[in-house]
């Protein structure tokens, strides 16, 4: 079993920063790409940004030169680095990994809990 945790979330003001982090734990082979999405409420979750295991990221237009995704492959984690957040950016965050959990095993995806991001203007 795979679990997906985030952490980091919180209210900040409009400009301020936050970084979010998420640790995947469990019965993992290998992780492949590393995401984050959003939900606001009322709206469909979106991705934010993801990163292969080859540090390979892709950004939607909105928060490129904003917010930074990386990760550690050694410890399972993967962080989004968030700055000059705008009240549009609130939203609850979720993390989302492409695990094997065996060498053959099929890749699955997996979700964690989310955390929640407030900006206030």
């Amino acid at each position: 079993q795979v679990h997906v945790v985030e952490s980091g979330g919180g209210l900040v003001q409009a400009g301020g920063s936050l970084r979010l982090s998420c640790v995947a734990s469990g019965s993992i082979f290998s992780i492949n790409t590393m995401g984050w999405y959003r939900q606001a409420p009322g709206k469909q979750r979106e991705l934010v940004a993801s990163i292969t295991s080859g540090s390979s990221t892709n950004y939607r237009d909105s928060v490129k030169g904003r917010f930074t995704i990386s990760r550690d492959n050694a410890k399972n984690t993967a962080y989004l680095q968030m700055y000059g957040l705008q009240p549009e950016d609130t939203a609850v965050y979720y993390c989302n990994a492409d695990v094997r959990t065996s060498r053959f095993a099929s890749w699955r995806d997996y979700w964690g809990q989310g955390t929640q991001v407030t900006v206030s203007s």
